[in-house]
C-alpha cells in the first residue's frame, strides 16, 4: 500500500493523508511535540488557577480579618451604650424618687398654708375678739407652725450631694 508517490493509510478507523516523504517518526515528533505544548499550556493555566484561588483565599481571609475586627468594635460600642444607658437608667429612677419625695412636701407645705390662712375659729364665733382683733388668731397658727417645722424630718439621700 505505500508508494512513493502518496497514499492515504488507516489506523483507527480513520483515513488520513500521510506523503512519504516525511517518516512516521517526525509524525510521531509532531504529535509529541504538540502534546508537549499542550501539556505546558495545561500546566500554566493550573498555575494561574491555584494563584488565583490562592489569592481569592487570601482576600476572604483578609475580609473576614476586617469583618471580625469590625464585629468586635459594635460589641464594644454596644457594651459601652448599655453601661451607659443603664446609669441613666438608674439617675432617672432617684431623679423620680425625689419628684415624688418633692411633691409629697409640695402638698404638705400648701396643706399647711391652706391651713395658716384660715381663720382660728372654736366655733363660738368671736376668734378675733380673743386673739386680738384681725389677726386672725395668727400666734396660734405660728405657734402651730414652728411645732411643724421643728418637728419635720428631713429626708436626704447621699445621691442629692454632688461632690
Amino acid at each position: 500500500m505505500a508508494s512513493s508517490s502518496g497514499t492515504t493509510t488507516t489506523s483507527s478507523g480513520g483515513s488520513y493523508p500521510i506523503q512519504n516523504s516525511g517518516s512516521e517518526e517526525d509524525l510521531q515528533q509532531l504529535m509529541d511535540q504538540r502534546k508537549r505544548k499542550r501539556m505546558i499550556s495545561n500546566r500554566e493555566s493550573a498555575r494561574r488557577s491555584r494563584l488565583r484561588k490562592q489569592q481569592h483565599l487570601d482576600e476572604l481571609a483578609t475580609l473576614l480579618s476586617q469583618l471580625r475586627k469590625e464585629n468586635n468594635q459594635i460589641i464594644s460600642s454596644v457594651s459601652i451604650t448599655t453601661q451607659h444607658y443603664m446609669g441613666v437608667e438608674e439617675e432617672n429612677s432617684v431623679l423620680r424618687a425625689q419628684v415624688a419625695e418633692l411633691s409629697y412636701r409640695l402638698q404638705s407645705l400648701n396643706e399647711i398654708i391652706a391651713f395658716r390662712n384660715q381663720p382660728v375659729d372654736f366655733g363660738c364665733g368671736f376668734a378675733e375678739e380673743l386673739y386680738g382683733g384681725g389677726g386672725g388668731g395668727t400666734e396660734f397658727v405660728d405657734e402651730f407652725m414652728s411645732y411643724v417645722y421643728a418637728n419635720q424630718p428631713i429626708l436626704a439621700s447621699a445621691d442629692m450631694i454632688q461632690y
